[in-house]
């Protein structure tokens, strides 16, 4: 299983690293707003209904940490207020939100999913991807 960090940061397919995940143009609306199959490739992006909640604890994860390391360095290492601090992180966190939220599924994708070659051509789209990983 080859990861490409460059794919996951530009939120790329897994399988041929060209073909986008998400619909351009960006909507505020639709955040989330995916194509179900990529552009290029075919790939199935959601092979099972509720296969994105597990996206919800890798945003949960990077998302408190990338807050509580910087609150932690404000207030202990730069003596800042603790109020000073917190909307400091308030104001990172909106500003951070939706790419947190749109790269922890792509993370998600691309870390489950090991994608089989040699069953490229199944009528079964979810029988492509090989389950030794859970």
């Amino acid at each position: 299983m080859k990861i490409s960090w460059k794919a996951i940061w530009n939120y790329k397919c897994p399988r041929c690293k060209e073909g986008n995940m998400y619909k351009k143009p960006f909507e505020f609306s639709k955040p989330l707003n995916m194509h179900r199959r990529c552009p290029n490739c075919n790939l199935d992006f959601e092979p099972e209904p509720g296969f994105y909640f597990g996206a919800l604890m890798i945003s949960y994860a990077v998302s408190s940490w990338m807050l509580l390391i910087p609150a932690l360095t404000l207030v202990f290492y730069f003596d800042w207020s603790v109020n000073g601090a917190m909307l400091f992180t308030l104001a990172f966190a909106a500003i951070s939100y939706l790419k947190v939220l749109r790269i922890s599924r792509a993370i998600y994708l691309h870390f489950s999913m090991r994608y089989d070659k040699s069953l490229e051509n199944s009528q079964n789209s979810a029988s492509n991807y090989d389950k030794s990983l859970f």
